[in-house]
């Protein structure tokens, strides 16, 4: 099979994008879009590669990288009409970061230096040119939440701000517990999103991203709860119709099925 030229088939949708935001002859909802309402889409998609990653499906993995180029390309179409920079200068700007974070590659950089000292120099460097004064800027407040939380905990521990082993954090979690029950309905969502953060950290300090251990976790009980509802139907029993006490002897079940399974 022959493969067309990368080149053609950028150009082609590059054209492709300006044709439907073409203000006379473009699609009606292409022109509607702005960056804030198509931000909530590159989101999606970049969630939908790792989901086909997850699935070790490569044909859904080649089409969601093409709805995520989508979105770079929409973005910088719409940058370009308002002349503030291009599709090109996008590919420009990360191919110029790309070398300059690796000129032991590109260019004259020190061999012997270690990769992870190497790339916290760089980075340190680029934080210092934009500005950025605080280990914590330059952590994207529009990252899903417990991403973030992970990545400020991250940048406070490089500068030696986090628990020397996973027993500090252990207990910090169990802390929380007690003040969220303890606490006044004013109070219930920050010390619930204490707890959340210091779940974070442990899951963190064991040596685990956080966000992989939620999404198996989140794989896991749909799994097991459509079960259950396979198993009520089977019993012909509705699921929504049983007692707390019969719907928990069918998680039970599905669970003892699943460790047979294993077994």
């Amino acid at each position: 099979m022959t493969r067309p030229a990368p080149h053609q088939q950028l150009d082609r949708l590059l054209a492709i994008m300006a044709r439907l935001r073409d203000p006379v002859n473009g699609c009606e909802w292409d022109r509607a879009q702005d960056f804030a309402s198509i931000a909530p889409y590159t989101i999606e998609e970049a969630y939908e590669v790792a989901d086909a990653i997850e699935r070790a499906d490569l044909c859904a993995l080649r089409e969601e990288l093409g709805d995520l180029l989508l979105q770079v390309v929409f973005h910088a179409r719409m940058a370009e009409e308002g002349g503030v920079f291009a599709f090109a200068d996008v590919a420009q700007a990360i191919a110029d970061k790309l070398e300059a974070r690796h000129p032991h590659i590109f260019g004259e950089g020190d061999e012997e230096t270690g990769q992870t000292e190497r790339w916290e120099k760089l980075k340190a460097s680029e934080r210092a040119a934009k500005g950025e004064t605080s280990a914590v800027d330059g952590v994207a407040r529009a990252l899903p939440a417990l991403m973030r939380a992970e990545k400020l905990q991250k940048r406070a521990a490089r500068v030696g701000f986090d628990w020397p082993d996973p027993t500090g954090a252990e207990v910090k979690v169990h802390e929380e517990i007690a003040e969220l029950r303890e606490a006044e309905a004013a109070e219930k969502l920050e010390e619930a999103g204490d707890l959340l953060f210091a779940a974070v950290n442990l899951v963190r300090l064991n040596g685990l991203a956080p966000e992989d251990a939620l999404r198996a976790a989140n794989a896991k009980f749909e799994r097991r709860f459509r079960a259950m509802e396979a198993l009520a139907h089977q019993r012909g029993e509705t699921f929504a119709a049983l007692d707390l006490d019969a719907q928990e002897a069918l998680w039970q079940a599905v669970k003892a099925s699943e460790r047979a399974k294993t077994a």
